[in-house]
């Protein structure tokens, strides 16, 4: 039996190709890992930057909260030279409360705005285009 040169050419080619194509498989799955190592650490780095952040943040909000609450003292202050010193604290807490209730009354109206959660003008689009798809065309809409 003998082998043509053709044939022993074709076979080392067929071996070279596969070597390489089992090489660039190799590669990928290496680049993807390493990539995705990357992308870990770069999130790892991210939430420490951002979990700083607001600790920072909050600090930054108990600070201002005792501010808040030193002008009180001084408006309690600054009004007890008027009136005796409990109608003055009397006075800045009935305040206090109107603002409190009517803070309280608008955030009220801006939840009912936001109720149901639901994008109701995105899921009424997908329902037209369903429609549409169908080839039924929705009440109270004409086609151009």
């Amino acid at each position: 039996m003998t082998t043509h040169p053709e044939t022993i050419h074709e076979d080392h080619q067929e071996q070279h190709v596969g070597a390489l194509v089992a090489q660039l498989s190799n590669d990928v799955s290496r680049l993807v890992r390493d990539e995705l190592q990357l992308a870990k650490a770069e999130l790892k780095d991210k939430g420490k930057e951002a979990g700083i952040g607001i600790g920072l943040f909050g600090g930054a909000g108990t600070v201002a909260v005792y501010g808040v609450g030193a002008l009180v003292a001084a408006a309690i202050l600054g009004l007890a030279a008027a009136v005796p010193a409990w109608l003055s604290a009397l006075i800045v807490a009935l305040v206090l409360f109107a603002v409190a209730g009517v803070a309280a009354l608008l955030g009220k109206r801006h939840v009912g705005h936001a109720t149901p959660p639901l994008p109701e003008h995105a899921v009424e689009g997908v329902h037209e285009d369903l429609e549409a798809l169908k080839g039924h065309q929705p009440e109270g809409k004409v086609s151009a």
